[in-house]
């Protein structure tokens, strides 16, 4: 053990008394033990306060700590007052409330003693508020899980976020991934996307008016349309030709049919315009031989539709109508069997019709189903 010259213990002791560093702090700061440190100010404490000066210093110092703290407590009685702090007195609940909030500027113990509050009551309340959030947690879980089941696994987080928001329950996507995942263990159904596409050889072809540009000022003047392809449960094709209004992303016509023709675009095309007024229409398309057949291009020119069309093999060009067959098929075609035309076209109506424009959230429209935003005369 080393030893210690008598300057050098009065000069711990005068640091102890004079900047009232503590007795632990002054043994982690120079190595020595607090017993040894203790037994020096028993040692020298007479000493140095006999001598005038020390005692002088000594007693300023104390004067100045007291000072201190009667700054810092006004100091906390005016934050107390500002946030108001005077208003929670004689409520218990509020008082609690109050704390939690405060307590990092002012301290838990402080509080206390300023609201009257016994420490017992106030940790107890932290304990039933923890038991009331885990209540409020079962509930969402058993929300999620219900949307998730009712909806057969489809939505992901984010879709089941907005669906939440409809009951009244807002969380962040964060959170609601977080809840799917590692609390329910919950995942949307995802299907192997399709091969890409083989550019096919260009038949009469027009220009492409919208160049990626998906948007439209009104409803009724700018339409996407595109096939695709369903089997049934006996293995027979069954072929989609859908109709999108890129407005509010709706869908203004489906038809099925057995073969992929022109015919069928046409028909498509004709239950679009039965509910449509007559202004300038654009229909963008692929550059499938079904719109560039003879056939339909005299009926939309007969009809007055100006034709736009995407570059071959691109199916960026018409990433809209790839986006809603990708959902389509992930949310119905891929989830059920069909086994007559009837069933499937039945299907495919009330999901475009009624789920799709009505009641699923489309992030287009802010999580808006399309046919409930507010459309422009």
């Amino acid at each position: 053990m080393p030893r210690f010259d008598e300057d050098f213990k009065k000069q711990i002791v005068r640091l102890h008394l004079e900047e009232g560093k503590t007795i632990r702090g002054l043994a982690s700061e120079y190595g020595i033990s607090k017993g040894i440190i203790s037994i020096w100010i028993k040692q020298y404490r007479e000493e140095c306060q006999k001598k005038p000066e020390l005692k002088q210093e000594h007693d300023y110092m104390l004067e100045k700590r007291e000072l201190l703290k009667k700054i810092a407590e006004l100091e906390k009685e005016n934050l107390f007052k500002k946030s108001g702090g005077i208003l929670r007195e004689g409520d218990r609940l509020e008082a609690y409330r109050f704390i939690d909030k405060n307590k990092k500027d002012l301290g838990v113990r402080w509080l206390l003693k300023r609201l009257s509050v016994h420490t017992n009551s106030y940790y107890n309340y932290l304990k039933y508020k923890k038991r009331d959030f885990h209540d409020k947690k079962a509930k969402i879980l058993e929300t999620i899980k219900k949307i998730y089941t009712e909806n057969d696994g489809k939505p992901g987080h984010r879709m089941i976020m907005k669906l939440m928001e409809q009951n009244n329950i807002k969380l962040s996507k964060t959170t609601v991934h977080k809840y799917m995942n590692k609390e329910l263990h919950l995942k949307s159904i995802i299907f192997r996307k399709k091969a890409g596409y083989k550019k096919g050889k260009p038949h009469k072809i027009f220009t492409n008016l919208l160049n990626r540009n998906f948007s439209a000022k009104m409803p009724g003047t700018i339409w996407c349309i595109d096939f695709t392809y369903m089997k049934l449960s006996n293995g027979k094709m069954r072929y989609n030709c859908s109709i999108i209004d890129l407005f509010d992303r709706s869908i203004v016509s489906s038809v099925n049919g057995s073969e992929i023709t022109s015919e069928l675009a046409i028909e498509a095309v004709k239950k679009a315009l039965q509910h449509r007024r007559k202004i300038k229409l654009i229909l963008h398309s692929d550059q499938g031989s079904q719109f560039t057949s003879k056939d339909f291009i005299e009926y939309c020119k007969s009809v007055k539709i100006k034709q736009s069309m995407s570059k071959a093999g691109c199916p960026y060009d018409n990433a809209v109508m790839e986006r809603y067959f990708n959902t389509l098929k992930s949310e119905l075609i891929n989830l059920y069997t069909f086994k007559t035309n009837e069933e499937l076209d039945n299907a495919i109506d009330y999901f475009a019709f009624v789920w799709y424009n009505w009641q699923r959230p489309h992030s287009y429209n802010g999580w808006i189903p399309p046919k409930r935003i507010k459309k422009c005369a």
